[in-house]
Formats: C-alpha cells, structure tokens, sequence
C-alpha cells in the first residue's frame, strides 16, 4: 500500500525484455544513457549478463493501481563480485570462513560501468514516496531470497541519501571527473592550466601522433560492422593482456552499434588503414563516459590522447559538462581530471556481520576523504598553484 492507502504492485523481472522499453525509460530519463533500456537489453541479449555469467537479472518494477510503471531498479543476483569496481572480496572471504553463504548476493548496478547515476528510477510525476517503496521491495527480495546481503554501487548523491536514511551501510570511493568550466576550445583549457602541465600536456599530444598515426572519432553512421571489428580485436587483446577475459562480447557490441549508434563515441588511432588503438564512450545527455581502452601494444602517449585529451576536445565542442573517465588511475589527475566521491550502499542483515563491516566502513570512509583532500593539492589548474 502506498501512503494513501491505494495497493501498489512491486514484481521482479528475470530479463530486462519482460519491462517495455518506454516504460522503463520513462524512469530512467535520458541523461544517463547507461541506464537506458537499450543499453541493458543488449548486455542481456548478447549473453554479456545472465545466469550463465553470474549475472542473473532481478530487476524491480513498481506499478500503480491502474497498472502504469512509476519505478524501475536495474538488479542483478550475483554469485561473484567480478565486473562491480566496488570491491568486497574480503567482506566475502570473512563471511563464509565464518559459517556463512556470502553468495549469491543481491546487486543493484550497471554490470562493467563504474558510472555514478540514479539506481531508484522513477517516473516523473511518481509520488514521493516512490523510492521508499523500491527500497523496501529490494529488502523483502533479500529477505524472501534468504540473501546474505544487499548492495548498491554507484548511486548518484540523491539515491545515496535515500539508501543511507532506510538504513544501508555507506561505502565511500572515488573517481576522477573532468569539468567543462565554460571553454571555448582546447586552447582555451590549457591556458587554465599551470605552464608545466600546459607543456606536459602539449608535448604529450605531439609524441602520441609520431609515426604517422591519426585519430578518428566515430559515432553513429561511422560505426560500420567493420569498425566494430577493429575495436573488438584492441578490446580483447587488452583485455587478454591485463585480465585474462573479456566481459562484453561482439555481440553487445553489434546490438548498441544497431540500436543506440548516435550515443556511442569510439576514438580510434590509425596507421594508414590500420587502426592501433581505440576508446569507447558512451554519450550521455551532458556527460561522456569513458568505458573502455583497447591496443594491440604499447603506443606512447597514444592512450592518453584518445581516452582523455580527445574526450575533453569532444566535450568542449558538444558544450557537455563532464568527462567521466572511468574508475581508478591517479595518472588523469595531472590531465585536468580531479577527484570526486563515488558512493555505494550495502543492506546487511546479520547483526555481528553488519558491525563488523559498519567498522570497516568508518575507517575506509575517513581514509577515502582524506586521500581525495591530499590528491585536490596537486591540481594542475593555475588558481590552485
């Protein structure tokens, strides 16, 4: 029942298909494109996220009386904590040595996309009690599923707040964002640059382009089949190099490429017909983000140009407020990208567990905040000098 008494109708979806796609989008809003439909849809399709991977859809849905979808929440039932960029490995290893069954556990997220965002998707003129709603549903889930825990990442401040007054546990982490202050061009943003960095940043640029390579930014008609397949070929080279396997699969790659051209962005570096390098972005409504990075080998300089340098050129000319360029890496600080905290909310139901990460979570919190109040000192821009 919601607050006036009329019944209200929570239901949970084992595949993103069984919610219509303007239903869901209402919610989600346009915004943040890695909440859409489309992009979800296609990671369930293409077999990226399922049962088979670990990732076994639960995704919630909230409906009025007279049916109309007012509230969706993008879940996940996991049985590993691969693929999160929030981590709790250790949380687990503790759990189960223990006595306890730290899987499966509940997950609310975007799979492989450190991208803060709203994870309480609702409907535009949905009432406000609408997300205590969804939050209540996401813990009788936990609670029916007898599931060692519950556990949002990335929600953006306002969901954040909400999971934190309804009792979650709050995980603070941190990302390195890039602001558009109003510049007129790349130019313009060196020169907020102080001398060193500007020249760092400019010789950089030159050294990354020696050997005759170019780079060509790609989006809607441009991402052909055969595009595609280049950047798929650098993915996994990367990917088989650093991590042992890939996430995504060609497929995925193939269905957005179909469905939601317009908001993808891939910055390639060639060599003559060759391409040697390639970034994949998502475009959101006034944020790109920076997902993925693949090379058949090493390029000087080349993966700072076409994951930051030519994201911030991108965002200046589209007039976008931000480059978010992914998790980690302490290396965009001196480009121009500083530090911002990210948020993750964690349900625990068992009572020596939950103070046992509670007290954890204090400590990591005051670390987390110092660290970003310390790497804010060597801002790279002239007023901070």
């Amino acid at each position: 029942m919601n607050d006036s008494g009329d019944a209200i109708t929570v239901r949970v979806h084992s595949a993103i298909s069984e919610i219509p796609a303007a239903a869901w989008d209402a919610c989600a809003g346009g915004v943040n494109t890695t909440l859409s439909h489309a992009f979800l849809n296609a990671m369930e399709e293409s077999g990226s996220v399922g049962p088979r991977t670990g990732w076994a859809p639960q995704h919630l849905s909230l409906a009025r009386p007279d049916g109309r979808l007012v509230g969706v929440v993008p879940m996940y039932l996991k049985s590993h904590s691969y693929g999160e960029y929030v981590f709790d490995w250790g949380w687990a290893d503790a759990y189960e040595r223990a006595g306890g069954s730290y899987y499966p556990k509940l997950l609310s997220a975007v799979p492989f996309t450190p991208v803060p965002g709203p994870r309480l998707l609702t409907a535009p003129d949905a009432s406000a009690e609408t997300k205590r709603h969804l939050i209540a549903g996401m813990i009788e889930l936990a609670r029916q599923r007898k599931i060692s825990s519950l556990h949002i990442n990335f929600p953006d401040a306002a969901d954040a707040e909400a999971f934190n007054e309804a009792g979650f546990l709050q995980r603070m982490g941190q990302q390195f964002h890039w602001t558009n202050n109003g510049y007129r061009d790349f130019d313009d943003y060196l020169e907020a640059l102080n001398s060193r960095k500007r020249k760092a940043v400019k010789k950089e640029r030159r050294e990354a382009l020696e050997g005759g390579i170019e780079v060509d930014l790609l989006t809607g008609k441009d991402l052909t089949p055969k595009v595609w397949d280049a950047f798929f070929r650098l993915y996994l080279a990367t990917t088989d190099r650093k991590w042992g396997s890939a996430y995504l699969n060609r497929k995925f790659f193939a269905l957005i490429g179909e469905r939601m051209a317009d908001n993808i962005v891939l910055i390639m570096g060639r060599r003559g017909s060759d391409y040697v390098g390639g970034a994949f972005n998502i475009l959101g409504g006034d944020t790109i983000y920076g997902r993925n990075w693949g090379a058949a080998r090493e390029h000087r300089f080349l993966h700072f140009e076409c994951c930051y340098y030519q994201a911030i050129e991108f965002a200046i000319e589209r007039g976008l407020a931000r480059v978010e360029a992914g998790a980690q890496g302490p290396h965009k600080l001196q480009r121009g990208y500083l530090p911002v905290p990210t948020y993750s909310a964690h349900w625990i139901p068992d009572p020596s567990f939950r103070r046992a990460v509670a007290t954890f979570l204090d400590r990591e919190r005051e670390m987390v905040a110092q660290k970003i109040e310390h790497l804010g000192e060597y801002s790279p821009f002239r007023h901070e000098d």
